[in-house]
């Protein structure tokens, strides 16, 4: 242990890796991150992380969070699902006691904010198979986190970044910035990780805005961008009629022969909101 807090004299990853026989597995979404520069980068994209709290999602054999343990965050909380992967992690945290934890949990069924104070962030390389599911619930919540720093199948990460009218626009990209800034910060090729998947991957860091909205109003917004782009080759008059169609449209100035992917983040906003304030009339 260095005076940092920082843990010295750690074996290389794939050492670690082959001595608990670490394999990826595909039913997990699971491509370790081994590279040492890679993950230093990621970690300093999050930023000055001087007394922030962290949350790592899917550790798995702790390559990030070792680069999470280099930097000045004030304490590291990994997530993780796979025993296997646990085992690894718990071991890192005994060369780090006093600022790594190691929590066995399926992040998709707990409340992250529950496990560290704030300031808070997440840091993660997420599994493939659940990074979208994992952000829309953080998205819920974003006044809780100060950053999202995430690592996605680049085809996810432009759709959170997409801008209206273009091909990857969609309801991700119209709930991510709603609430938070959003931009493509880094791409990293197949052959990074370990084993190299089938496509690029990308990290997105997420800034959430000051002002954020009610779990009424996000609500309101789920449904009003799941009606719209459920049924994109419709117009807007037609995907949005089981919530007010060409009423609301009307009451928001918006014309019902334009599609979903036309419409900015303000008219989206819009939208929502009067379909929160019917909402809360009917009820």
């Amino acid at each position: 242990m260095t005076m940092t807090g920082r843990p010295s004299g750690l074996e290389p990853l794939r050492e670690t890796i082959a001595r608990h026989g670490l394999d990826a597995r595909k039913a997990l979404g699971q491509h370790f991150l081994l590279d040492p520069g890679i993950t230093a980068r990621i970690a300093s994209l999050a930023g000055n992380l001087a007394g922030q709290h962290v949350v790592e999602v899917g550790p798995g054999p702790g390559g990030l969070t070792r680069a999470l343990l280099d930097t000045d965050a004030a304490s590291i909380v990994a997530v993780e699902v796979d025993t296997r992967a646990v085992a690894v992690i718990t071991e890192l945290a005994a060369h780090a006691p006093d600022r790594l934890r190691v929590i066995e949990a399926d992040a998709m069924r707990c409340d992250l904010t529950t496990l560290c104070p704030a300031p808070r962030q997440v840091i993660a390389n997420l599994p493939y198979n659940v990074g979208t599911p994992l952000l829309v619930g953080w998205l819920r919540q974003a006044a809780e986190w100060s950053r999202l720093t995430l690592m996605f199948q680049q085809e996810v990460a432009e759709r959170i970044c997409a801008a209206p009218g273009s091909a990857h626009y969609g309801r991700l990209g119209v709930l991510a910035q709603w609430t938070c800034r959003c931009g493509v910060l880094m791409h990293i090729p197949p052959g990074a990780f370990s084993p190299p998947p089938k496509v690029h991957s990308a990290v997105v860091g997420l800034i959430p805005h000051a002002d954020q909205p009610d779990a009424a109003l996000f609500r309101a917004m789920e449904q009003v961008t799941a009606a719209a782009f459920g049924q994109r080759r419709k117009m807007l008059r037609g995907a949005l009629k089981s919530i007010g169609g060409e009423a609301l449209l009307d009451e928001a100035g918006i014309e019902g022969s334009r599609r979903a992917e036309t419409l900015d983040i303000a008219e989206f906003d819009r939208l929502a909101r009067l379909h929160a304030r019917r909402a809360a009339t009917l009820s």
